[in-house]
């Protein structure tokens, strides 16, 4: 892919008067990611009282830069006119101000909206919620202290503005909102018992939910957005940062804002992966509905199960309770077949079987994983019905809606997650295959649910693919005389042009600070800027690690945060004071 370098014209910058030049940023003077280190390192302890103070600070410091930093200062002190490498160093060395300075404090803020369990609560809207309203409350506290303006936009969007209303309107994009826990998996390997709503600090790892997706998010534009206000930069345009309470179930919370509030004229997701991601796989969801029937034929019955507790989760485990009139047999049985099972496919998984309160607990334990990235797990729920249908077939179980469930499960998706078994498989060169993950279920007393997640990159109609998939359930459940309701849908995949200086702008300096390759990124991962004009992720997980979000044990790296912090501070000085975008 040909990628143009940006020029980077800014203006004035607090006291200074910037001419009006031009410079590519790979090729000016600036610090690197070791350099950086070192300069933390060296200022370890310290809290400046100002921006001036750290410069004073970063000039006694053993940097290669060390002789462009002194004159850097004395032009500060001068109110001289910078040249477009000095334009840049400054807005380098204004981003790890803000990462020394607010840590303390960033990581704070962070730990106290954790606490909060923002999550979806079946049959309470989310603006009626009362930990949503704690959390726009709190988050209202905190802008106030850090002299952003905050609006609630009637507790769907909390809304964070910076800048006066000129130019074109940048949206920053983050959530509130978290995935379900189950917290019996947040157990570390040593067995360390986690709450997922307490930030706990072990080494360089935060964890909680929503350390990663996505209150990280969220606090480290408070206090880019803070930086930048505190020192005065004539902004030509201006910021509004969108706190979305309902991404990650139902989207719908973005639309009702913008029925009521201008649409951006740039979107940028702090909730993907760097450097910068232009596409996004299309959302879909296969919803297989079984109504509730009575067992019949011989054998245990299945009486509950679990899978994932949203679409997009894949879980570490899924558990199947049984009532049998002989536990202890069927607990052998179940153990022994379990262990053949898990070495015929693979050995990546474990299944184990216990008597446990007067019923018989079968575990399936896998790998957790975000949906979209069903290759980076091992997916219990699909093994889970595999194993179902095998003892099914073999008279072990009796027959009932569960049974139903897992065969249609096994017979249509298998543990592939590809949907090769349903003829649906493809792939594009850059957005990565289609994929299809078997997440969610959900009982009640008159019906069992279960999901598929889709992940759909360019290369086909999804309307085309929702009437294959009709055609193709329906059929089977017909063949197979099974009572199944379907609900599908797929969305649009998206793609944006790599063109552009702010797109660009925004690689050059995700490339600096964390030294990777310079090339734009593909997501299977959807995000509210889906949808809107000029929208791109930008962060805030390493493409080359784990993303941990959706998963038990859920971290955030404390390093990595603070990076965060001062990459997000350099991307709003940039594209705020950049003469065109």
């Amino acid at each position: 892919m040909n990628i143009r370098h940006l020029l980077n014209p800014l203006r004035r910058f607090a006291l200074l008067s910037f001419i009006t030049v031009t410079a590519t940023l790979a090729q000016a003077a600036s610090i690197n990611k070791e350099e950086a280190s070192t300069l933390v390192a060296g200022l370890a302890g310290s809290e400046p009282a100002s921006f001036t103070d750290f410069l004073s600070a970063v000039s006694q410091q053993s940097l290669p830069q060390a002789d462009e930093i002194a004159a850097l200062l004395r032009d500060y002190r001068a109110g001289a006119t910078l040249d477009a490498q000095e334009q840049n160093l400054l807005i380098r060395l204004l981003g790890l101000y803000a990462r020394v300075k607010y840590e303390d404090d960033a990581l704070q803020t962070l730990t106290e909206l954790v606490a909060i369990p923002t999550f979806d609560v079946e049959g309470l809207p989310q603006y009626e919620n009362p930990e949503f309203l704690r959390f726009g409350s709190k988050l209202q506290s905190v802008a106030e202290r850090l002299n952003l303006r905050f609006r609630n936009v009637d507790n769907r969007i909390y809304e964070i503005s910076l800048g006066d209303e000129q130019g074109e309107l940048i949206g920053v994009h983050a959530h509130a909102d978290v995935v379900p826990v189950n917290p019996e998996l947040w157990v570390l390997e040593d067995g360390t018992k986690l709450d997922p709503f307490v930030v706990t600090r072990i080494d360089d790892r935060l964890y909680g939910r929503g350390t990663e997706d996505d209150k990280n998010g969220i606090v480290v534009t408070m206090y880019a957005m803070h930086v930048v206000q505190e020192e005065g930069l004539p902004l030509l345009r201006h910021f509004k940062l969108l706190v979305d309470t309902r991404e990650e179930t139902g989207g719908d919370a973005m639309p009702y804002y913008f029925e009521r509030n201008p649409v951006p004229d740039y979107n940028i997701a702090m909730d993907g992966s760097y450097p910068v991601t232009i596409a996004e796989k299309g959302y879909g969801t296969v919803m297989a509905s079984f109504p509730v029937r009575a067992p019949t034929g011989e054998g245990a019955e299945i009486v509950e199960l679990t899978g994932g507790l949203a679409t997009n989760q894949i879980p570490a485990s899924s558990t199947v309770w049984l009532r049998s009139s002989r536990p202890e047999a069927l607990v052998r049985t179940l153990n022994e077949e379990g262990a053949v099972f898990a070495a015929r496919h693979g050995s990546n998984f474990a299944i184990r079987a216990e008597h446990n309160g007067g019923r018989v607990r079968l575990d399936i334990l896998g790998v957790p994983a975000h949906s979209s990235e069903p290759q980076s797990g091992v997916n219990p729920v699909s093994r889970m019905f595999a194993f179902l249908t095998q003892l099914a077939d073999e008279g072990v179980l009796q027959q009932n809606h569960f049974t139903d469930a897992a065969r249609y499960a096994t017979e249509n998706w298998g543990m592939d997650f590809l949907g090769n078994q349903l003829g649906i498989a493809y792939e594009d060169s850059f957005m990565g295959p289609l994929t299809a993950a078997q997440t969610f279920i959900a009982l009640d007393d008159t019906r069992l649910r279960t999901a598929v997640n889709l992940r759909l990159p360019i290369g086909r109609v999804p309307a085309e693919l929702v009437a294959q998939l009709e055609q193709t359930l329906t059929q089977w459940a017909a063949d197979n005389e099974v009572e199944v309701s379907f609900a599908i849908n797929a969305g649009e995949p998206m793609y944006r042009s790599p063109e552009g200086n702010w797109v660009n702008t925004m690689l050059d300096i995700a490339v600096e600070n964390l030294n990777i390759p310079r090339e734009f990124g593909s997501s299977a991962g959807g995000t509210s800027i889906h949808d809107l004009p000029n929208g791109v992720q930008f962060g805030l997980a390493m493409p080359t690690e784990k993303y941990t979000g959706h998963n038990a044990n859920e971290f955030k790296r404390v390093e990595q945060f603070l990076l965060d912090l001062q990459i997000v501070t350099e991307m709003i000085a940039h594209l705020g004071t950049m003469s065109s975008l």
